[in-house]
């Protein structure tokens, strides 16, 4: 694999807009389907840099499609920017929220984001220096976190021109990994009851807190009765306002996750009885609101090769002294036992366990295991070739969805990671431009894996995007 001088070389010059870019994003830390600034700002820069933009697809206002050039092959490149709430943190070694409980870049998303759209970006330049047709297409993707932004584009049919789409994410190590993911289903559980004096009328009053109760105590004694790989976990975001007034209406929000689309459909079936049985026994109504579904990914190896191709030529990121230091204070936060605990699980040589920063690039797993979270990354998977891999963003030990990666995701350390993962990608695009013979390898492997079946959506008909829900302008009553 040659690598790509003009794209390195472009993003060797603008390496500072792309980090003032991520920090900006990093900054505003928006949740999901509410990236508004987020996604302004990249429509923005990929304008000012000769793309064509579709604003506002598949029902979302900040969903949008970045084209640039004509003829085949189609590349894709998926970026995401929506933070996750509870997470807000400076970029210190230390526990200090800007926001008192406010969101923060606990997943590197700011980071995710832009490194896909300079990818896209440094690619074209590489085109046009180099006199290539081809199209490139960056697409601007909420929610991932919680709403599933892609599914809900695949559902409409925006990945089907792709001959095959490249992605990343933040991560503690640098490789290709090339494994599955959960599928999953994402659904609020309302309960409605009627409301008494708890103390002096109960008898008069229908609990919808003791219908959501008796639903978990179901779902959790049928924890027995499922594959072991299933998860099914929840949060109760209503359960009443005061303890003497019978709760009148109560909402459990579950998420239900197994290996296989048709694991999750059986087991949501049965949680669903669960929710039904609940009502029942409390004498309550109940609506069950979808919200999304994510399909497990269909892994690619050609194109994972690829990928891993590309990271070698370009290299690991580019640690400062300062980012080791930072790294080594950060890890000194951890609770006991936690680096350890994941460094094991991650099956790393004591070579590379040893340093705070993976500064290597990690060799690709001789086995493909699957991953124990969801992406919507899995249904663009379903419609074309996909493939994703990791850069060092944060310090080897971090838990996901942590304070500790908000902090790395808006410092040097998330910086050095998101500009190889640009770099990556970017070569990984060019090879695929140049050699239309490894896309058709790629889609012969994904119609051979795939069965043929083609993309079935987790999402049911008539289901939209739950705009309503972390609505900034929406106040809880």
């Amino acid at each position: 694999m040659r690598k790509p001088d003009r794209s390195l070389s472009w993003i060797d010059d603008h390496t500072r807009e792309l980090i003032n870019l991520s920090d900006q994003i990093w900054a505003y830390a928006e949740l999901g389907l509410h990236e508004t600034r987020s996604a302004k700002d990249q429509e923005d820069y990929l304008r000012q840099n000769g793309f064509d933009i579709e604003s506002g697809v598949a029902g979302m206002p900040t969903a949008f499609v970045a084209t640039w050039g004509s003829g085949r092959p189609v590349i894709g490149l998926l970026g995401e920017f929506d933070a996750l709430p509870g997470c807000s943190n400076d970029t210190l070694p230390e526990r200090k929220e800007i926001i008192p409980e406010g969101p923060g870049h606990a997943c590197g998303h700011n980071l995710l984001g832009v490194a896909a759209l300079g990818a896209a970006i440094a690619a074209k330049e590489e085109l046009i220096a180099r006199g290539l047709n081809a199209t490139v297409k960056y697409y601007g993707c909420p929610a991932e976190e919680n709403f599933a932004g892609k599914a809900y584009m695949a559902k409409e049919g925006y990945f089907n021109d792709l001959d095959a789409c490249l992605t990343w994410h933040a991560a503690a190590t640098n490789t290709v990994r090339g494994g599955s993911s959960l599928a999953v289903n994402m659904v609020n559980f309302h309960f409605h009851g009627r409301t008494a004096h708890a103390a002096g009328a109960p008898h008069h009053g229908r609990s919808a807190l003791d219908a959501v109760e008796i639903m978990n105590v179901g779902v959790n004694y049928l924890r027995e009765h499922v594959l072991d790989s299933v998860r099914m976990h929840y949060v109760i975001t209503n359960g009443g306002r005061q303890p003497n007034v019978v709760p009148a209406e109560a909402t459990v929000w579950y998420y239900i996750r197994a290996p296989r689309r048709q694991d999750v459909d059986e087991v949501y079936a049965r949680v669903i009885k669960c929710a039904e049985g609940a009502a029942h026994m409390t004498e309550t109504t109940l609506d069950i609101e979808f919200l999304a579904a994510m399909n497990e990914v269909l892994p690619n190896e050609v194109l994972s090769d690829v990928l891993y191709e590309a990271l070698q030529v370009v290299g690991p990121p580019q640690f400062t002294d300062d980012d080791v230091v930072f790294a080594a204070e950060i890890t000194k936060t951890f609770p006991a036992g936690q680096r350890e605990s994941i460094l094991r699980q991650e099956r790393l040589p004591k070579e590379v366990a040893d340093k705070v920063l993976n500064d290597t690039i990690l060799p690709r797993p001789t086995d493909r295991p699957g991953g124990k979270g969801s992406t919507d990354v899995g249904d663009v998977s379903w419609v074309t070739p996909t493939s994703s891999l990791s850069t060092a963003c944060y310090a080897l030990g971090t838990a996901g969805h942590s304070w500790q990666i908000a902090a790395q995701s808006g410092m040097g350390i998330g910086h050095a990671g998101m500009i190889a993962a640009t770099r990556t990608m970017a070569t990984a695009t060019v090879h695929l431009i140049e050699n239309p013979s490894v896309v058709e390898k790629a889609k012969k492997e994904y119609f051979e894996v795939s069965g043929g079946t083609g993309y079935k959506s987790g999402i049911p008909t008539g289901v939209n995007p739950p705009l309503h829900i972390h609505d900034p302008n929406k106040k809880r009553a």
